[in-house]
């Protein structure tokens, strides 16, 4: 952690007495989350099942301290707005009040996901941050329990608690407890993922607008639940038996199916970008060329291609031919979160 010195944007780094650093890996969702029926709990319509993955991660540190006379935020080096700090600081109350401490925290961030592009930077953040406040507040609290927590910052957030494939169950009505996140299995088997950023920028309509208008006013929504059900059921089924074409058609079907819900919204919008629909069509063609890929998209309009890892070394080359290297990021499944 760092407190400032000769200006609120200088450093210089504290002992960690107090504190805890951990490192959360991003997620993406194969069975979508789309659409919260409370929004104070984060309680979600449906259950959803990802997949975490290595490449994309936030570091977080956080110190509390009877000196410190206020919350402070750094995100990647700057001190943010108070109405950041304020937000993070909410957050941090839910682990303060389990604690029944009042002690200021001091929070430093570094995310390397590119945030609000739809990459879920949110995910491994709340995640990160729900680590390392469990740990210098010593609440010792397991993953499950901690993952109702997380939940409170972002929703995928619950999901990142975990590696591997992880399942976030609905829960049942307004019982928060009820709706936790719990690992799935390892993917320790052919899986990859090649994420094609075509654009890094914040998207116009976050995420959680989108679930809301989407949820309020697109007839599709109504369906939207009992589709996942299905998906769900048949997906867990194909991972367990390592079906990784099952696996893979239902997680591209979910996907257009959670994006036409959008589509028939009022008024309507979409994430997609040109450059996205082009990605969709290559890798339509590279399944008629004999590769097993399979896209998904969440909310922005980067495009990940979920594949075999013995094969993504020659879809990203492929790719090569349209897209900068920068660009074309080869992910395998994640590991839970852990100390730095």
């Amino acid at each position: 952690m760092y407190i400032p010195v000769d200006s609120k944007d200088r450093f210089t780094p504290l002992p960690l007495q107090g504190g805890a650093r951990y490192r959360a890996h991003t997620n993406i969702a194969l069975i979508k989350y789309w659409g919260k029926r409370n929004e104070a709990l984060f309680l979600p319509e449906t259950s959803s099942l990802s997949l975490t993955l290595d490449a994309f991660y936030t570091d977080t540190q956080v110190i509390f301290s009877p000196d410190f006379k206020e919350d402070t935020f750094y995100l990647n080096g700057q001190l943010q707005s108070k109405e950041e700090i304020a937000k993070v600081g909410r957050f941090v109350d839910l682990f303060r009040q389990k604690a029944d401490t009042f002690l200021p925290v001091q929070v430093e961030s570094y995310n390397h996901v590119p945030t609000a592009a739809g990459l879920a930077s949110s995910a491994s953040a709340f995640a990160a941050l729900s680590m390392a406040c469990n740990d210098a507040l010593e609440l010792n609290m397991e993953a499950k329990e901690l993952s109702t927590y997380a939940r409170r910052g972002s929703g995928s957030a619950t999901r990142s608690l975990f590696g591997g494939f992880v399942e976030w169950h609905r829960g049942f009505e307004d019982n928060s407890e009820s709706s936790y996140a719990e690992h799935f299995d390892p993917a320790d088997w052919d899986i990859a993922m090649l994420v094609v950023t075509v654009n890094q920028e914040e998207k116009g309509l976050s995420s959680r607008e989108g679930m809301e208008l989407t949820r309020q006013t697109s007839p599709f929504y109504k369906l939207w639940p009992q589709e996942v059900e299905k998906d769900l059921e048949i997906i867990k089924e194909a991972i367990l038996r390592q079906d990784f074409e099952t696996m893979g058609e239902v997680a591209e079907h979910n996907a257009m199916k959670m994006h036409a819900t959008m589509i028939a919204a009022n008024p309507s919008f979409t994430y997609w970008q040109p450059a996205s629909l082009e990605v969709m069509e290559h890798v339509r063609h590279l399944r008629k060329e004999g590769l097993s890929c399979y896209f998904t998209m969440d909310a922005g309009p980067n495009v990940k291609i979920l594949c075999r890892e013995s094969q993504a070394a020659l879809i990203k080359d492929y790719f090569k031919q349209f897209y900068n290297e920068e660009q074309l990021i080869i992910a395998l499944p994640g590991s839970a979160p852990h100390v730095i």
